[in-house]
This record gives C-alpha cells, structure tokens and sequence, in this order.
C-alpha cells in the first residue's frame, strides 16, 4: 500500500531534519548492504547461486539415490556459499556505522578493535562513544 501525499510530505521532513542534525548518522544508514557490494562480487554471487540451483534441480532428477543426495548437497551449500559471500562485508572497509571525522565509513586509525581490548567495561565505552558523538 502506497504513502497518501501527506505521509510521503511527512517522511521527506523528518529525512531532511535527520540530515540537518546529523548529517555523518545519515550518510553512514542512506544506502543499503547489497547496494554497497561492488558489481563484480555480486556477479560472482549471482553466477555462484544460479549453478548451485541448476545442481539442485539436477540433483532431483538423477536416478541413483546416493548420486541425488550428493549433487543436491553440493548445489545447496553453492547457493548458501553465494549468499554469505554476497552479503559478507564486501562494500565497507569496517563496521557499519562506523563513521570517521572526515565522513568517510570505516574504522579509525590507531583504535584499538570494538572487542574492549583496553580493558574498559562495555558501559564505559558506549558512554564514551555517546560523548565523542556529540563533540
């Protein structure tokens, strides 16, 4: 069901004030994950689940039951490979919603990994990076 004329008026304000607020938030959530693959990764993914769904169907119409089973199992785990290859960071250099000071997505040189390697707590750093979000 499609937004009536106000509705629509109504979301493109809010994106408007969300990027007058926070413009770094907003370029770091605009685009989606796939979107953000480069096209050759997503060829290589396409191309990859496209054969493993021809081995499944393949798989099916064999006639010795071990042969269907096998071949079925190869074009599954083909088709699931594609997709966690597709979807597995392929477009970011770091954490989604990782933004640096000159706008750019991606970690920050010289931090330390989001694991708490510095031995802080996990409620001091989200404190901390609640701080530095607003300097």
């Amino acid at each position: 069901m499609p937004l009536s004329e106000h509705e629509q008026r109504m979301l493109d304000q809010i994106e408007s004030a969300l990027y007058a607020e926070d413009p770094k938030f907003a370029s770091s959530v605009r685009g989606s994950r796939i979107s953000r693959v480069p096209g050759k990764r997503r060829i290589f993914a396409g191309v990859g689940f496209i054969v493993g769904l021809v081995l499944l169907v393949t798989g099916l119409l064999l006639q010795a039951v071990q042969l269907q089973v096998a071949v079925g199992i190869v074009g599954f785990l083909l088709m699931f490979g594609s997709l966690v290859y597709l979807l597995w960071s392929g477009g970011t250099k770091g954490p989604v919603g990782a933004v640096r000071s000159d706008g750019t997505v991606g970690p920050k040189p010289g931090k330390k990994s989001s694991k708490g390697g510095d031995g802080r707590s996990f409620s001091k750093r989200m404190e901390d990076r609640f701080r530095h979000r607003f300097e």
